[in-house]
């Protein structure tokens, strides 16, 4: 029975990862802390899908371990010798860093060093697929020219209608602490591919969602919005009009692309992976979605003022993604993704 090494385990990207193999008849190994419960208080914790994955999947064993412990990590890895690695750990908020910089680039970017270097250690020859995100590209593709719609800002320059590829530049621009610690652990992940062989890929993901999403206000903003759509608040629009856009994809196609990358993997390879134009929304599309599944309004209110490197219109290019990997595509629409994340809610909510 092959072994994998899920980081992370209990958020909404490390669960759907854990699923997925296991329904493939892997052996999964987790490894969280619910740090996230820390980071953003009741709202954000995860036990009830840890307690979820453990009472539905024999094959599953979950470890409770910070990413931090750099020990704990190498010993973890030399105990289970795992045949993948999926690192999906970090802290994920652009405003909880500013305020909390240590915990941000300790977790982010010396906890992908630790899983780097033990996996170095004890299995250099298994894949290691490492989420990272597209606030690497800093606030650089808000330099685009853009032209405002009714409900939404999109790009007016056709070079990319298809969204943003893998060689737009993540330097000189305004990335957050938490966009620069991710593009710590990104170069790590690509160096260790490039210097020392590794077979590794950076996953640069756009709107990561799903059912599973612990949502909060300074992270998820889909699973957030319908949250607040279904249990009830006031969901805050920080600035762009409502018209910012982003690219949605599933938790599980992302899950797919995974088992495509550790079936025939690569040394070093980047991905930008999301919706594309075909699971783009903005805030303002979002609203309406949600109110037509719910029944009724969502109360929101307006703050004139965007948060610190935010990107106004983010679209993922898949087109070397697709040429790469090409049995993958994208299984869930954007109204599959709205339809399940409304009734996770509801389940929830009850």
């Amino acid at each position: 029975m092959k072994v994998l090494l899920v980081t992370g385990s209990n958020g909404l990207i490390g669960s759907e990862m854990v699923k997925h193999f296991h329904g493939l008849g892997w052996k999964v190994h987790g490894l969280d802390n619910n740090m996230r419960a820390d980071f953003f208080g009741p709202q954000g914790d995860t036990r009830w899908n840890q307690e979820r994955l453990i009472s539905e999947l024999p094959q599953f064993t979950h470890h409770e371990m910070d990413i931090r412990n750099r020990r704990g990590v190498v010993e973890l890895l030399g105990q289970i010798k795992p045949h993948a690695i999926i690192h999906t750990a970090a802290q994920p908020s652009h405003d909880l860093a500013a305020s909390r910089p240590y915990d941000d680039f300790d977790v982010n970017a010396a906890g992908t060093l630790n899983v780097l270097e033990a996996a170095r250690g004890v299995c250099p020859e298994s894949p290691i697929v490492h989420l990272s995100t597209n606030k690497v590209y800093g606030d650089a593709p808000n330099r685009i020219r853009l032209k405002e719609m009714p409900t939404r800002w999109d790009y007016d320059d056709k070079k990319y209608w298809d969204g943003i590829a893998e060689d737009f530049s993540v330097d000189q621009s305004k990335h957050s602490l938490f966009g620069a610690s991710k593009l710590a652990g990104d170069i790590f992940v690509q160096e260790y591919g490039r210097y020392f062989g590794m077979l590794t890929c950076c996953l640069r993901g756009g709107c990561l969602t799903g059912p599973s999403h612990s949502g909060v206000e300074l992270h998820g903003f889909l699973s957030y919005l319908v949250k607040v759509g279904v249990t009830g608040g006031t969901y805050r629009v920080f600035g762009y009009k409502g018209k910012q856009v982003r690219d949605n994809i599933h938790s599980f196609d992302v899950a797919r692309f995974a088992e495509e990358f550790i079936n025939s993997p690569r040394s070093a390879e980047v991905y930008n992976i999301g919706g594309g134009r075909q699971n783009s929304c903005s805030i303002l599309e979002a609203f309406a979605r949600v109110e037509a599944l719910i029944g009724k309004p969502i109360r929101w209110e307006y703050v004139d003022k965007a948060r610190e490197g935010d990107h106004i219109c983010y679209i993922s290019n898949l087109t070397k993604l697709r040429q790469h990997y090409p049995k993958w595509d994208l299984s869930k629409s954007i109204d599959d993704i709205f339809t399940e994340v409304v009734k996770s809610w509801e389940r929830r909510a009850v």
